[in-house]
């Protein structure tokens, strides 16, 4: 599972805009229902942020 955070994490840094998880599964080729995982790891742990309503980046 760290892998799959890391791979999504990347591609949210790659991305350079706040993105949806449906924009991460076409950049990644990961299954939603991973991709839907790791964001909800990644925000528990605060390494994401939404600023536009279902959108995240990487926080700063």
């Amino acid at each position: 599972m760290e892998d799959t955070n890391k791979t999504v994490l990347d591609a949210m840094h790659a991305a350079g805009e706040p993105v949806n998880a449906g924009k991460v599964c076409e950049m990644t080729g990961l299954d939603r229902k991973d991709v839907d995982k790791a964001m909800a790891a990644l925000k528990k742990t605060g390494d994401i942020e939404s600023p536009v309503r279902c959108k995240w980046q990487p926080k700063a």
